[in-house]
């Protein structure tokens, strides 16, 4: 049996990899934007001069030819589902027997006056990082970013290093205030600014002006800003527009069942292309999450390989980055819920913070939101998935810190604040002996 699979990004990879190790059949990975997989989240460490080229590859070169894994760098055009074989912009002609859909996500095109001047760019693939390479080896003197999210900080960082000033517009009243509570996302907005960067809140993009370069923005409000580069990360949406004609069933993205399965036989869509038809309690239909397009290519290779598997990705779980501030959550962290409390503390620095929610009438822990401290992920995800008691939590706080030994401790502050605010008297047990964790974890 011949399986294609379009795109080599981390969905598409796991699933050839497991596809191999299950089975003899002859595997093709089909991508447009290079030939080797690599880590997409690397991308800001070469321009920042961290790593190279070569470090961002998920495997050595070998690998492939070792496990029998053909790889073709060309672009597809077209899928003709009756004959199973796929268009190719090169002219040629592929064939399958069973396809699977792994095409990642491209950037939202920002509509406005100027949006195709030179030194407007978005931030996504490898041929962005290349061409930011140019633009800035040209002369960048000043940047202006569209978007609060994820690719906006890393790109603000990015240019930052590179010692460019950088002006961010946010429509928002406050940074990423739909993923993050009040209190962290304002934690975030001084960080950011602590860097160097212009934050400009509650402020949009009007145009961009300029002959063929840019040479400046107006914002929405009015202002004016001299610049010469442009970056768009106003957000991604799933890279399905070569199938825009075809008679898969598209949404958002393309729909599959629990399997992965698309409403054609033998084709099956992964990753953040694909949108869930009924995602699990808590989970959204799309995740353009490094970790679930693993757990999604393990799942279909299971499936094609002969053995149906649902995909479960279970508790949600992210990380990020806000410049030298990590960022972590586990479970549900609603930014507001009436059913659900919250005990918040924060260092005066600026720099650490830990939530814990909880079910306000069952006192069941439901999440954790962490910044600038780090959690036993295991830890975490036993206290949630086995409805554990935020008391219970309280009290064992330290079995899920993850810091290096020496590292100042600050849960014996979170007890006090649970003691305050619900009237207890729990003492605080500072152990974070291994031995415990792991006897923790096997019960």
């Amino acid at each position: 049996m011949k399986v294609v699979i379009i795109g080599n990004g981390i969905a598409g990879t796991t699933a050839a990899r497991y596809i191999r190790k299950k089975s003899q059949h002859k595997i093709l990975m089909i991508s447009s934007e290079c030939e080797f997989p690599y880590s997409r989240t690397a991308l800001m460490y070469i321009y920042m001069g961290h790593m190279k080229w070569e470090h961002t590859k998920l495997y050595d070169d070998q690998f492939w030819i070792k496990n029998r894994i053909n790889r073709l760098k060309d672009h597809v055009i077209q899928i003709n589902i009756r004959n199973k074989k796929i268009a190719l912009q090169s002219g040629n002609i592929i064939d399958y027997d069973r396809l699977i859909i792994a095409s990642g996500s491209q950037s939202n095109n920002y509509i406005c006056k100027g949006n195709s001047l030179i030194g407007v760019q978005a931030l996504y693939h490898l041929q962005d990082l290349h061409s930011l390479e140019e633009k800035t080896n040209n002369g960048i003197n000043r940047a202006v970013i569209v978007g609060g999210g994820l690719i906006g900080i890393e790109l603000a960082e990015m240019l930052s290093s590179r010692n460019i000033p950088v002006t961010m517009l946010v429509r928002e009243k406050s940074f990423w205030n739909n993923i993050l509570p009040e209190e962290e996302s304002q934690l975030i907005n001084n960080h950011i600014r602590t860097h160097g960067i212009d934050l400009r809140l509650d402020e949009e993009l009007e145009e961009i002006l300029g002959e063929t370069t840019v040479q400046s923005i107006n914002t929405k409000s009015g202002t004016n800003i001299i610049c010469n580069f442009v970056g768009l990360t106003i957000g991604v949406s799933p890279n399905i527009s070569f199938v825009k004609d075809s008679e898969l069933k598209l949404n958002k993205g393309i729909l599959v069942d629990s399997h992965l399965q698309t409403n054609i036989e033998d084709i099956f869509a992964i990753g953040d292309c694909a949108e869930l038809l009924s995602p699990d309690s808590g989970r959204k239909s799309i995740e353009a999450v490094w970790y679930t397009g693993k757990i999604m290519g393990k799942t279909v290779a299971s499936t094609i390989c002969g053995l149906p598997t649902e995909y479960h990705p279970g508790i949600w779980y992210n990380s990020a980055k806000f410049f030298d501030i990590e960022y972590q959550v586990y479970g549900y962290v609603p930014v507001k819920d009436p059913n659900t409390d919250s005990i918040y503390w924060e260092h005066k620095n600026g720099l650490h913070s830990i939530r814990l929610v909880y079910d306000k009438s069952s006192s069941i822990i439901l999440g954790f939101n962490l910044l600038g401290i780090r959690y036993r992920h295991e830890v975490c995800e036993k206290w949630i998935k086995e409805k554990y008691p935020i008391q219970n939590v309280i009290e064992n706080l330290s079995l899920a810190n993850f810091d290096p030994e020496f590292y100042p401790e600050f849960e014996s502050e979170i007890v006090n604040l649970f003691n305050q605010k619900c009237n207890k008297t729990i003492r605080f047990s500072s152990s974070r002996s291994l031995d415990l964790v792991n006897q923790f974890l096997n019960t």
